[in-house]
């Protein structure tokens, strides 16, 4: 059971009602009467487009800037990080949790994805009070939209294949690179989905991160080409001590593969390596990929060996060295404009599991992990 939401009536300045956390198909809804809001905390939850649209139309008329930062929910550091600076910015940001159907391929398992919402809200209450104590904000934490499917999708949701029929947005060639290759639905989906968001929270500026990296690139693009009258900032990358980017997948992944999990970055690392050395004078395709193959190669190796209750196993699916506006793949890297570094693997499940063994959220499923290092252009 969900813990109770705090709601206040218009005549009243606290009160209580019970909520659940909002599903995907089917949120619990208070009356039309309450004003929901976080436990502890001031930070309004706004179920519907109406709602969001009737406490943001004030804002314009006063002229206060609001920030939004999209989420499904799940959050981690790197979120907190994303609205931290949205406050820094903004007179008002805005938190959306939609888990969004279309982002989840048909042989994605929609289900097992963590739902937090409990846990999530005990965060951003923590956080509004910590911007609340810091006189450099600008802004606070002011809302939290979390709609249901229906929602973000009045028709319906069409459907995960890529030949369904539905009302999409798609910006190819860039959505059918790299991650697009491998989720040919993904980022019709993110596109899809964010632009709703705009269209509803119409937030002077939008903040993402750069550990997806594609994703960023392909929200300023969509911005610029719809005339979105937004800001695209991105945060940079939030990492463990060991380098792994913070991501809400990762709890899937249990203390084994957890450890061998930092090869991506670790390879990343070389490549990075490779293209700052002052022999570099070419910086070439694969005298900056090799040694970043190498390094995964040589962990899998290691892992290969080891007995099948101990190993980590993982499959690379990409590793690459793109444009860094267009993502297409580079085979020199013009210094004065640099590229983007990505990669991607796939933890596999981990095998002979031991009795008592944290094998990671829903039983460990396959992982899939990205990660990117931005290569700043190089001065003469």
């Amino acid at each position: 059971m969900s813990r109770p939401l705090s709601t206040t009536t218009p005549s009243s300045a606290c009160g209580s009602s019970s909520s659940s956390p909002p599903s995907p198909s089917s949120p619990r809804r208070p009356s039309r009467l309450t004003r929901e809001t976080l436990p502890s905390s001031s930070i309004r939850v706004l179920r519907s487009v109406d709602s969001l649209r009737a406490w943001r139309n004030p804002l314009r008329q006063d002229h206060r800037t609001v920030g939004l930062v999209p989420t499904m929910g799940a959050l981690h550091e790197g979120h907190l990080a994303l609205i931290r600076a949205a406050a820094a910015e903004c007179h008002h940001v805005v938190v959306s949790l939609f888990l969004n159907p279309a982002q989840f391929g048909r042989n994605e398992d929609l289900s097992s994805y963590p739902s937090t919402w409990d846990a999530d809200a005990a965060r951003l209450a923590r956080l509004d009070r910590s911007l609340a104590d810091d006189a450099a904000n600008l802004g606070r934490l002011s809302a939290v939209f979390a709609p249901a499917v229906h929602d973000m999708y009045p028709e319906g949701f069409p459907g995960q294949d890529p030949s369904s029929d539905g009302s999409f947005v798609t910006i190819t060639p860039l959505g059918r690179l790299l991650e697009g290759a491998s989720r040919p639905t993904f980022f019709r989906g993110v596109a899809t989905v964010c632009t709703k968001l705009f269209n509803a929270v119409q937030p002077d500026r939008v903040y993402f991160g750069q550990k997806d990296a594609q994703q960023a690139v392909l929200i300023r693009r969509l911005v610029r080409d719809f005339l979105i009258p937004t800001q695209v900032v991105v945060v940079p990358t939030v990492r463990e001590s060991d380098g792994l980017a913070l991501s809400s997948r990762n709890v899937y992944l249990g203390a084994r593969r957890r450890n061998v999990a930092p090869v991506l970055h670790d390879a990343l690392l070389a490549a990075e390596r490779a293209y700052a050395s002052p022999h570099a004078a070419a910086r070439d395709r694969d005298s900056i990929l090799g040694p970043a193959r190498d390094v995964a190669a040589s962990v899998l190796a290691a892992q290969t060996a080891l007995p099948a209750s101990q190993r980590a196993l993982f499959e690379v699916d990409y590793l690459s060295l793109s444009d860094p506006d267009t993502m297409e793949e580079l085979e020199t890297v013009d210094p004065a404009r640099g590229a983007i570094l990505s990669g991607a693997i796939k933890m596999l499940p981990a095998e002979d599991p031991q009795p008592g063994e944290d094998l990671g959220h829903s039983d460990g499923p396959s992982v899939r992990l990205i990660d990117n290092i931005v290569l700043k252009p190089v001065t003469p």
